[in-house]
């Protein structure tokens, strides 16, 4: 009975979004598809729920396992030393591959499916990249490489369905760009330029919410936030501002899935975690932004929303380039005696800083006060994307 309300709670911004754009689009054809999406991301959700713990096990046997360091001295989790199983960010990653798949049956577009099943290529190539790291622990040098081979699938299905390459100039830019722009609307076409770039943004979705971790909740919890978000965006583009449809149908297919098996991996990654997420989890979640964006058209509304992950990577790239010592583990410190976490000045990363602003707080709480944090700037991100733009772009 609980997880049915904490699927209800979860679900709500997810109906709502569907119904406006259900609303919005007069196609019965249309509307059987998203009925058949909610459909199977409840599928999904409950069969998550259900695979984790067996999953779990197997995981502990094999040997796959971690220590919740920031539990020693605390209520929940007295002994220190109890292994966690590792990696279970794997199991929402393969049941929504799966659920995606499923759905292929129904899809409206020939011309669409092949980007969709480019988008869904590049997910699974990247989920694969994240279990393996779980696995085999690699370096980060071989995990940027491969994050960009990754997006190549995704890249070529955006090309093929005749990607823009073009961007729009802000209007206090127009006068200096002339040159550039020439007759027409203020735009500048950026050609192979583009496709690096998006690439670019794929790799650092892709690393960013791993490395905005550490405390139970907080990659599922982001990840969520971030996704709920940008369905809020597609819903309003369609049913409010009569934008085409396809693009953000396409978000649609590919979030709503998403959010489902994520919320049920929340359900057991959340304080005290019975689970830990693992790569696996956080790269698969980073590539299915990316390429929703890309295939939504939608990347600088994407990255707005990313600003929590922007901010810990600025903080972070002094250790993350070797200008400053980083360990292993940039975590908090634990104090034995409250059981609440510290900052440390040497880790340089949002948490740490938290923790100097807010001063020792539980690690549950910490969770919450990042997530409320995002929470806010994803407020003046939809901001400054349905007001201050009107004052940027024509």
């Amino acid at each position: 009975m609980a997880a049915v309300k904490f699927l209800a709670y979860c679900s709500v911004p997810v109906l709502l979004s569907l119904g406006l754009i259900s609303f919005r689009l007069e196609d019965l054809r249309t509307r059987y598809q998203l009925a058949a999406l909610a459909a199977l991301s409840v599928l999904a959700f409950y069969t998550t729920l259900r695979l984790i713990d067996p999953v779990s096990k197997l995981c502990l046997k094999a040997g796959l396992h971690g220590i919740d360091i920031n539990k020693a001295g605390s209520e929940e989790r007295s002994d220190k030393n109890k292994p966690i199983p590792e990696s279970l960010g794997l199991v929402s990653a393969v049941v929504y591959l799966t659920a995606v798949c499923m759905f292929q049956p129904v899809f409206q577009s020939a011309d669409k499916l092949g980007a969709f099943n480019g988008a869904v290529i590049s997910i699974a190539f990247i989920t694969l990249l994240g279990f393996a790291d779980d696995v085999l622990d690699l370096r980060w040098s071989y995990k940027v490489a491969v994050s960009f081979l990754a997006t190549v699938p995704a890249l070529v299905a955006y090309s093929a369905t005749g990607g823009l390459t073009y961007v729009v100039v802000p209007r206090p830019l127009v006068p200096l760009l002339s040159s550039l722009i020439g007759p027409g609307p203020p735009v500048i076409d950026l050609g192979p330029v583009y496709y690096v770039i998006l690439a670019l943004l794929a790799v650092f979705m892709t690393n960013s919410i791993n490395i905005l971790a550490g405390v139970n909740g907080l990659e599922v919890g982001q990840s969520m936030l971030i996704a709920l978000a940008f369905l809020l965006h597609c819903s309003l583009q369609v049913g409010v501002y009569n934008a085409p449809a396809e693009p953000y149908l396409l978000a649609f297919y590919l979030l709503v899935p998403f959010v489902a098996v994520s919320a049920a991996l929340l359900w057991w990654n959340w304080y005290p975690s019975r689970v830990f997420v693992g790569d696996a989890y956080t790269y698969f979640a980073g590539m299915t932004f990316a390429v929703t964006a890309m295939l939504g058209h939608s990347s600088k509304t994407m990255m707005l929303f990313f600003a929590p992950q922007l901010l810990n990577f600025a903080l972070s790239l002094p250790q993350l380039i070797g200008i400053v010592p980083c360990p292993r583990h940039r975590l908090p410190r634990l104090n034995k005696t409250t059981g609440l976490l510290e900052a440390v000045p040497s880790h340089l990363n949002l948490l740490n800083q938290l923790l100097r602003l807010t001063g020792p707080t539980s690690e549950r709480q910490l969770c919450i006060n990042v997530l409320w944090v995002q929470t806010a700037l994803i407020v003046v991100a939809f901001w400054l994307r349905y007001y201050v733009a009107d004052y940027l772009y024509n």
